[in-house]
């Protein structure tokens, strides 16, 4: 029996094939990420620690997936991923608390 869903692991594979329809940007895409993946001011390991923290705090399955194993061959360990994604879980706490400064100022400025 097939169950439908939206996450689907197959679509991670897949993902190579996003140009098929559209050749040109997908293109430009795919030369651009590989680009920013590369060594640079930050190592491959810093760059997929941070992906890996991002992956996170978007909710993308597809990205968790994918750059939980790429830090692993990229030399990170469970802790270093751990503490990663601690870190994407208290600024988006962060950003979740902030906004209730707009809440406060509304409610003040309604009170008044």
């Amino acid at each position: 029996m097939s169950e439908n869903k939206y996450f689907n692991p197959d679509d991670l594979k897949n993902f190579k094939n996003i140009s098929d329809w559209q050749e040109e940007y997908g293109k430009k895409f795919f030369d651009w990420y590989s680009s920013v993946f590369q060594e640079g001011a930050l190592t491959e390991r810093e760059k997929a620690l941070i992906a890996l923290a991002v992956a996170h705090a978007i909710q993308c399955p597809y990205c968790i997936e994918a750059y939980s194993s790429t830090c692993l061959v990229k030399g990170a360990d469970e802790e270093q991923m751990m503490e990663a994604v601690h870190v994407a879980s208290a600024i988006k706490a962060g950003t979740t608390l902030v906004y209730g400064t707009q809440m406060m100022r509304h409610v003040n400025k309604k009170s008044m």
